[in-house]
């Protein structure tokens, strides 16, 4: 499988591995299974992770409501679950959409425009596993209705990755979904780009790149802020923060130096971002970090990293309530950690 794979970072915690062949390549799925420590060390004294909820299913992308709850994707089972950040309480919001049916993708990513919810949905459809469903985005009608807002799958098998790289899903990879401008920006992990979503479905392509892994989003003012895991290995050094504005042809490196980057969040004034960890030496590409090697780290001006709290488990969004930092991880579980942008 080439580097950039359907993303290195969009998987299961290693523990019963399952292989597909898709036309000579092989993508490895790692499945989760088991439970993580109550808490994470932090360094140096500083802030401690501490567990909020467990049990969900296929859980990636995250974002705080208009309620000022958070929200998550279960994509196992095609559903958005709202947590009650304060006591951890699990109810479900929307179900019914097409769940994940390779072990990754289905609903990855969910964001809010006018107290409407919107889901990115990915890897349920290619011409290597075909299906009736939509990789895009879908607006939540009701608990369980949805309609169809961008068909992301189809766009992306017109209009094929200009910059030479192997692309084994046609259909690509989103991972992140990020309001903007009265729409939206996502990203593909595997097509390396970042698209530009309308509410009337119209999909462009804003910016695109090698093979750098593009992840999470962040927008502040007319700055687009975006995490990349770099390629495998994900060395530390690949693991970077740039930012971009909307006409920019080129992005800018904002801070590098943490090993497989998966998101990037303001907190208060300070931006931050999210490490999944250390990849495993020698291990095939699509393959997560090691157990409890992941970071939030703090964006520093002279492009360095300054870690808050080590030791988490492989996580895979972010997202800050006033102080405090909640972050979703691969085991199907939310952490918060509290006292972080003061």
């Amino acid at each position: 499988m080439n580097k950039q794979n359907i993303l290195a970072l969009a998987l299961k915690p290693a523990m019963r591995v399952t292989k597909f062949h898709f036309g000579g390549a092989i993508i490895v799925m790692m499945l989760a299974v088991g439970l993580v420590a109550a808490s994470a060390a932090p360094p140096s004294g500083g802030p401690t992770a501490t567990r909020l909820v467990t049990g969900l299913q296929g859980a990636m992308g995250s974002t705080i409501g208009p309620d000022g709850a958070l929200y998550v994707t279960e994509g196992a089972v095609g559903q958005i679950s709202r947590v009650d950040p304060q006591t951890g309480q699990k109810t479900t919001f929307a179900s019914g959409l097409p769940p994940a049916i390779i072990g990754i993708g289905g609903a990855i990513d969910v964001a809010f425009i006018d107290n409407i919810a919107y889901v990115l949905v990915t890897l349920v459809s290619d011409p290597l596993f075909p299906s009736s469903d939509v990789d895009g985005i879908y607006r939540v009608d009701g608990p369980d209705s949805f309609t169809v807002v961008a068909d992301i799958g189809a766009f992306n098998l017109a209009n094929p990755p200009t910059i030479p790289f192997q692309v084994d899903v046609k259909t690509g990879l989103q991972f992140a979904l990020q309001t903007y401008r009265g729409g939206f920006l996502v990203t593909d992990g595997h097509l390396n780009r970042v698209l530009r979503v309308t509410l009337d479905g119209e999909v462009t392509v804003l910016i695109a790149f090698g093979n750098i892994v593009p992840t999470g989003l962040e927008v502040r003012g007319n700055t687009i802020y975006m995490a990349e895991a770099g390629p495998v290995p994900h060395l530390p050094e690949n693991g970077k923060v740039v930012s971009f504005g909307p006409n920019s042809p080129t992005a800018t490196e904002v801070a590098s130096g943490a090993p497989l980057l998966v998101d990037v969040e303001f907190g208060g004034d300070r931006l931050y971002a999210l490490s999944q960890g250390i990849f495993p030496v020698g291990s095939p590409p699509a393959t997560p970090a090691l157990p409890n090697t992941g970071a939030l780290v703090k964006v520093n001006v002279d492009g360095t990293f300054t870690v808050i709290t080590d030791g988490l488990d492989r996580p895979t969004s972010l997202e800050f309530i006033g102080n405090t930092a909640y972050f979703v991880t691969l085991t199907g579980e939310i952490w918060k950690i509290d006292g972080v942008s003061k």
